[in-house]
């Protein structure tokens, strides 16, 4: 039977924790996993009104770092992006820092994610607005992940991009060599490093980086020798077809955790056994990681508090998207959409979803009726202390 990441916070967390300290993010997230659906956050018990069975409901810790409240959140956000999607193929991209800033991310976190996701959109910009490509300001959605299957640091974006544009005078581009085909990806890898570096060199200068582990030039040249020697990973998978696989295609990556509880196999005195990619083919194989070890390389895929692992750009930037998808509709023939009938079909789903949770599914007849309700004790909350050293 499997475990829970919960299970292993609690089964190695208090041998971790005397020998490190956590930031405060990573102390948030381990409070809310480990009291996830548990008496700490209070919930409700319930009864069925014809057989008289009970069931107590606890509530969710709404973490984004929490395998166990995902799931909902990606539904509903696969929900509301529904209405901005085109009807054209989309290609997904991937573009991957090299290990050399491993360590790095390990100090400046917050300016490695915000300055990669800059440099992908910078480049996916600079490219979607060349004649030789395409002409026009793309659509796209980047998404950072940071782990490999096995929870080792690997810090990269997906980006999810329309195959086509908006031209200045209102025209929808195709691509320009295909209508799949939107930029070769070594051309994309040498643009992309060399915005990187750059913002890297700038901010080393500024004295933005005080913690960056190459403290001297000579570290710093060595660096940059080994950044230089070999081109950047940026690929690009099969184009996509359809709202609905675009959708579902993305839903994964976007509400995704660094592990789920479905890989935990179990756990024992010592060590983790998890479930992870085998090949390229689908197999799976399970490895072995000592307990402290892994909570060590969970913890380092644990967000800077306030950031945006999900941006969007182009014509899906906040600040004129809906002006710009209406002309965009508009050249693509496309109906506008309707904001009340997107808003009247999710209160339909939840009145319906609403009317299935509350049948009992013991006696089929009755329903579920609240008969107690557990408030959070406030002094009392998450139990499970964790020591914090301040923010990132």
């Amino acid at each position: 039977m499997g475990a829970t990441l919960a299970e292993v916070l609690r089964t190695f967390g208090p041998a971790y924790l005397r020998e490190h300290a956590l930031n405060t993010a990573q102390a948030r997230a381990w409070r809310a996993i480990v009291a996830c659906r548990t008496p700490a956050l209070g919930g409700k018990l319930q009864q069925c009104d014809r057989c008289g069975r009970q069931q107590w409901l606890f509530r969710s810790c709404g973490n984004r770092h929490c395998p166990q409240c995902q799931s909902d959140a990606r539904d509903a956000w696969r929900q509301a992006q529904l209405v901005e999607l085109l009807p054209v193929p989309y290609c997904h991209l991937v573009f991957t820092l090299p290990h050399v800033l491993n360590a790095l991310a390990q100090r400046h976190a917050r300016w490695v994610y915000r300055t990669l996701m800059q440099c992908a959109a910078a480049t996916l910009n600079e490219f979607a607005a060349n004649p030789r490509w395409l002409g026009a300001m793309g659509a796209f959605t980047l998404v950072l992940h940071t782990w490999t299957q096995d929870l080792r640091r690997h810090v990269h974006v997906h980006a999810l991009m329309a195959c086509g544009g908006l031209h200045a005078d209102g025209r929808w581009c195709t691509p320009k060599r295909s209508p799949t085909f939107l930029f070769p990806v070594h051309a994309l890898s040498r643009v992309f490093r060399g915005k990187f570096l750059d913002a890297l060199r700038r901010a080393s200068q500024a004295g933005e980086l005080p913690l960056d582990p190459a403290d001297t030039e000579m570290a710093r040249q060595t660096r940059l020798k080994e950044l230089t020697r070999h081109d950047w990973v940026v690929y690009a998978k099969t184009p996509l077809a359809g709202p609905e696989v675009v959708l579902d295609y993305l839903s994964r990556y976007t509400h995704r955790v660094a592990v789920s509880n479905e890989r935990i196999v179990g756990i024992d005195a010592k060590a983790v056994r998890l479930r992870v990619r085998a090949d390229d083919h689908g197999g799976k194989r399970t490895t072995v990681i000592d307990g402290q070890t892994f909570i060590a390389r969970f913890l380092q895929h644990v967000l800077p508090l306030g950031f945006k692992r999900i941006r969007h750009y182009g014509l899906l930037s906040a600040a004129t998207k809906t002006e710009r998808l209406a002309k965009a509709r508009e050249a693509l023939a496309m109906p506008a959409a309707n904001a009340q009938a997107r808003e009247d079909a999710a209160a339909f789903m939840k009145r319906v979803a609403g009317i299935e949770i509350s049948c009992c599914p013991h006696c089929r007849l009755g329903h579920w009726r609240t008969i107690e309700v557990l408030q959070v004790a406030t002094h009392g909350r998450h139990s499970d202390a964790v020591a914090c050293r301040g923010p990132p």
